[in-house]
């Protein structure tokens, strides 16, 4: 049976139990920072950048066997080029 996806929301809906079983293995590694998302996020923006026509066993394949140290170092990478700064309201006091 294939399966079409026009959107990857789409996509993401219906592989979404694959990015939580994946996601509850990483919490048991020690990577409890990481969310479904993350891994998502990694596999759209570098495993399957170039990818075309994947097949959604594939696509499962890929999520469930994706190296946890490859998304930690995507996610840690993603934070340190976003810019922090302080917030300062204009109605709170200082003690």
């Amino acid at each position: 049976m294939d399966y079409e996806f026009s959107t990857k929301e789409e996509l993401f809906a219906r592989v979404r139990p694959a990015l939580k079983a994946k996601e509850i293995e990483l919490h048991r590694l020690g990577y409890t920072y990481l969310s479904d998302i993350d891994i998502w996020n990694y596999l759209i923006q570098i495993k399957w950048k170039s990818s075309k026509d994947l097949m959604l066993s594939d696509i499962v394949n890929d999520i469930m066997h994706t190296n946890e140290k490859k998304i930690d170092e995507f996610f840690k990478g993603k934070i340190t080029k976003t810019r922090r700064s302080q917030y300062f309201s204009e109605n709170s006091e200082i003690l």
